[in-house]
């Protein structure tokens, strides 16, 4: 682990700065940082603190094995966590998909941001979109969800592990060494190059993984810290991937399959609410949560389930998709048929869709 200041953050000249220094760590990588400033200026306007970022070197940024090999995305996580319970850095920010779904006692996850795009986007060579990639064509990702679901979609392209940052990924695409490339919108977004994407996939058509387009900050309990960083957790953000961790969490412990889940507002928050929130004094969000899951069995068939629940049920809500989602894994090729399972207690309810496709059904 390195301890090396990557950049100052001075709170704004119209803010009351309150005279205190924070450490934020995070991970070498230009995303990484890029999405760490964007937090720092937040706090610093929000709170007037000076921000330090300090980099954090992280066994997934030097290992280029894939990810599987090394125990999953957790290995993005376990050094700035290390480096935040020993007292080297005060703050820790993440891409909150990359956070196990068990938190540790000793860390506080005390705010999520307002949510970037979470789809997943495809670069090409010269396609302009997926259907137009010619049968055969080389497709880079370094994930099985994505890889799973691209091959339901074009079992005719070849698809190939990938690794390294985006500057790396893109590298093969510029080098003629893959036609396409398969990475997350919000990423592209934050470094500002989402121009160079072909095509922004559905969800309809490609769900992401829990918690995609979506930070995670963290700091240790009891630290004085967290109150200020309560100002920058939303609200609706933090209900929607509540329901999509739980999903996760839930499924893992039933399978090793990969999954992905998106839950979406059916009406969006008004601006107002969605500016007390950032300043921290916004109620629970009200209204009802869509959430859309898949999980893929061992022959590449998809299940996909989607159930509707309100915030307060966020938790309740993930687990009872899952549970759909294992019993139709369990009830092998004929599960793609039938229907989701008519929930019990907690409010949740299956949405009206063909459970295959994830499409609403219309009698």
């Amino acid at each position: 682990m390195s301890d090396h200041t990557l950049d100052i953050v001075e709170p704004p000249a119209h803010t009351l700065a309150s005279g205190a220094t924070v450490r934020l760590g995070t991970r070498r990588s230009v995303l990484a940082r890029t999405q760490s400033v964007q937090v720092a200026r937040r706090l610093a306007e929000s709170a007037g603190f000076r921000v330090e970022i300090v980099e954090v070197v992280t066994e997934g940024d030097v290992n280029m094995a894939p990810l599987a090999q090394m125990g999953g995305t957790g290995v993005f996580v376990s050094a700035v966590r290390t480096a935040l319970q020993n007292g080297t850095i005060d703050i820790a920010v993440h891409s909150l998909k990359d956070l196990p779904t068990a938190q540790p006692p000793e860390v506080l996850l005390a705010a999520i941001p307002d949510r970037e795009d979470p789809r997943d986007a495809l670069l090409t060579a010269s396609a302009p979109d997926l259907a137009s990639l010619p049968p055969g064509a080389r497709v880079g990702t370094g994930s099985p969800r994505r890889a799973t679901q691209l091959a339901a979609l074009r079992p005719d392209l070849e698809i190939t592990g990938l690794r390294g940052n985006i500057d790396t990924r893109i590298g093969y695409l510029r080098e003629g060494r893959l036609d396409a490339i398969l990475l997350a919108a919000a990423g592209l977004r934050r470094v500002g190059r989402e121009a160079e994407v072909a095509e922004f996939l559905d969800p309809a058509r490609m769900l992401p993984a829990p918690g995609q387009g979506a930070l995670a900050v963290e700091c240790r309990p009891g630290d004085g810290i967290a109150e200020a960083l309560a100002a920058l957790d939303h609200a609706p953000t933090r209900a929607a991937v509540t329901a999509e961790r739980a999903v996760l969490a839930r499924a893992e412990a039933g399978c090793s399959a990969p999954i992905g889940a998106l839950a979406r507002w059916q009406d969006a928050p008004q601006e107002g609410a969605a500016a007390a929130d950032r300043a921290g004094d916004a109620p629970e969000p009200t209204g009802r949560l869509t959430l859309d899951a898949v999980l893929a069995d061992d022959d590449g068939r998809l299940i996909r389930r989607s159930f509707e629940g309100t915030a307060a049920e966020a938790q309740a809500l993930g687990e009872r998709t899952a549970d759909a989602l294992l019993a139709g894994l369990a009830a092998g090729p004929d599960a793609s048929t039938g229907r989701p399972p008519e929930p019990g207690a907690g409010g949740t309810r299956p949405s009206d869709e063909d459970p295959t496709t994830g499409r609403e059904v219309r009698g």
